[in-house]
């Protein structure tokens, strides 16, 4: 069990990593362009909240396969297939959880306002120092309810990480997919461990995503 949950834990640190470098200007850009087709790539991003873990799985395991264009490409570029192996299980957690960083932080961009943006600007502040000496550090609350988002979820992902990475030990078997094969062979105690472990780790994220955006709210309202 501690190979499992060594792997879990690795799986969504780096799957947190990349969201928040590819998930951050994604969401300044949605929270600051005013293009007219901004809200269908807002509803792209958002798609895995309503989407079946299975659909998106199912559509990946294609999209990945040996012998698509893109599967052919990554064949060609790490010397293997990604379906079933850890690389390909961050790139469905990574597509999976990634409106869960993209929201928390997109609303802290928005919450910032115009007027600090507009000030650093009159002090001929470049666009690049606007939104790491300004938009991040205000945006911090956001970033971190992001992150805990993520790396929770990816923690408890199951349809996704099983369709695209199967259950191989050592390799792609992460905690749900290892609870689901103890209930399979009736080792309940094993279950029950594992289940535990992840309804406490449940709790503890939600109750340190509620005091972060208390934490916000009286920010902003101190700020007003």
């Amino acid at each position: 069990m501690w190979e499992t949950i060594i792997l879990t834990l690795k799986l969504a640190s780096v799957t947190t990593l990349v969201l928040l470098v590819i998930g951050t200007p994604i969401a300044w850009w949605l929270a600051r362009s005013n293009a007219w087709w901004k809200d269908a790539i807002g509803a792209i991003v958002a798609l895995p909240l309503v989407l079946p873990p299975t659909v998106l799985g199912f559509y990946l395991l294609l999209a990945l396969a040996p012998s698509s264009p893109l599967g052919q490409a990554a064949t060609a570029l790490f010397g293997h297939a990604l379906p079933f192996t850890f690389a390909g299980l961050v790139i469905g957690s990574v597509i999976y959880s990634l409106p869960f960083i993209v929201q928390p932080v997109r609303n802290a961009f928005e919450a910032i306002g115009e007027r600090p943006l507009e000030v650093a600007s009159t002090l001929r502040a470049s666009p690049f120092d606007v939104f790491f000496n300004i938009a991040l550090p205000l945006a911090r609350p956001g970033l971190l309810t992001g992150a805990v988002l993520g790396f929770a979820h990816t923690m408890g992902e199951f349809g996704v990480v099983l369709m695209i990475g199967g259950n191989i030990p050592g390799e792609t078997r992460v905690l749900s997919v290892a609870i689901y094969d103890f209930v399979e062979t009736l080792e309940w105690d094993k279950a029950h461990i594992l289940a535990a472990g992840m309804l406490a780790f449940s709790f503890i994220v939600i109750l340190v995503t509620m005091v972060i955006e208390k934490r916000m709210r009286k920010r902003l309202a101190g700020s007003d």
